[in-house]
């Protein structure tokens, strides 16, 4: 099998472009990654594009924009996991020794739809009845504190710790550090939720190119290389689920540190689906970084904070950086790349050599999540 490596990393900062096409958003960071990589765009032989609600052909309105057309352009659709689901699928044609260099693109136009909650499937019976994220998270941080004592202060301090990265992030969407007051005190959207502790929409696009590891080190001396790409679906639970156990990052996480030959211990740096606060706190218990129900005393330990044990989302995550959702997960490639290369500056993890990246997607009654797909990176 063949290994595969990242060669080049490029991403467009995150915000609200009304103004731009999806293709206007998509192409800088097409060439960014390109540029990054040192490749001639001849050379690329493929492409995987991943957007929730872009609409058809993405893939090749992107790469019109650049005359890179005429090569297979697969376009994904996996919801807030479609950019990792297709850099999932570029990883195994690379491994499979199909394609020596290809190109993976996120990229996402939230503010087409005017703001509010994203639009989801209506004759799904749940989203019916008024279940819309905020709330089904809600739920999940409301049986989270009864059940393990998590109190609306450790919640805060998940945003805080985000906004205090986002910061040091030309990238995000929002650069503006916050207390544990402003968080408290910001309006309530679901309780316990307050806005602060909640993911903005808006706009975006990030891109990759993924290469064999012969290629990647003609291309440059320092590649990271992929040591998990794991991809599931959730499991349909009829009645009762366990809200405070997110069933399928559990599964999916075990398989990547399996085939990666790492643990939770080996993680220097994550990017997780933080898209509410409490999604931060569940997915330490879910990979191992905290003992189940502990979350709460790892964020007060600082032991995610940048310096810590392990840095959870330097990049600010997805309540500081921005969640367009389809650029998310190749977003969160991008800034595993570059910690891992000691690219970030103010914001860089010491010494960072084993990153993390996670990212689910999808509401559907009877499942946790509709999609995760966690990669493991090294250098």
């Amino acid at each position: 099998m063949v290994r595969a490596a990242i060669a080049g990393v490029g991403m467009v900062p995150f915000a609200k472009m009304r103004e731009k096409s999806l293709a206007d958003i998509g192409w800088p960071a097409v060439k960014a990654a390109i540029a990054d990589a040192g490749i001639e765009p001849k050379a690329l032989q493929a492409c995987y594009c991943g957007t929730s609600l872009g609409g058809m052909m993405a893939g090749q309105r992107i790469l019109g924009r650049m005359g890179l057309t005429g090569i297979p352009v697969t376009n994904i659709e996996n919801a807030c996991s479609s950019s990792s689901s297709a850099l999932a699928q570029a990883v195994l044609a690379v491994r499979a020794g199909k394609y020596e260099a290809v190109l993976v693109v996120g990229a996402e136009k939230l503010t087409k739809f005017g703001g509010g909650t994203l639009p989801l499937e209506k004759e799904d019976w749940e989203v019916s009845q008024g279940l819309v994220m905020p709330a089904l998270y809600a739920m999940r941080a409301k049986r989270y504190m009864h059940e393990y004592g998590l109190t609306e202060l450790q919640l805060a301090k998940v945003s805080v710790k985000n906004r205090k990265n986002g910061a040091l992030n030309p990238d995000a969407q929002y650069r503006q550090a916050v207390t544990v007051e402003d968080v408290l005190g910001s309006r309530m959207i679901a309780e316990p939720f307050t806005l602060l502790q909640c993911c903005p929409t808006g706009d975006g696009a990030a891109a990759l190119v993924v290469t064999s590891e012969k290629l990647a080190r003609k291309l440059r001396s320092d590649p990271v290389f992929v040591a998990a790409s794991e991809l599931t679906s959730g499991r349909f639970t009829a009645g009762f689920r366990d809200m405070t156990t997110p069933e399928i990052t559990v599964r999916g996480a075990a398989e990547a540190y399996e085939e990666a030959g790492l643990g939770p211990e080996d993680i220097d740096v994550a990017e997780v689906h933080d898209a509410f606060s409490i999604a931060e706190l569940i997915y330490y218990d879910a990979f191992g970084f905290s003992k189940k129900g502990e979350a709460g005393a790892l964020i007060d330990s600082g032991a995610t904070e940048i310096g810590g044990r392990v840095a959870v989302n330097p990049s600010g995550g997805l309540i500081s950086k921005g969640h367009p959702i389809g650029a998310t997960g190749a977003a969160q490639v991008v800034e595993i790349t570059r910690q891992l290369r000691g690219e970030c500056g103010p914001r860089q993890v010491p010494g960072a050599k084993v990153g993390l990246a996670h990212a689910t997607g999808g509401g559907i009654s009877g499942f946790d999540h509709g999609a995760c797909a966690i990669h493991i990176l090294t250098r």
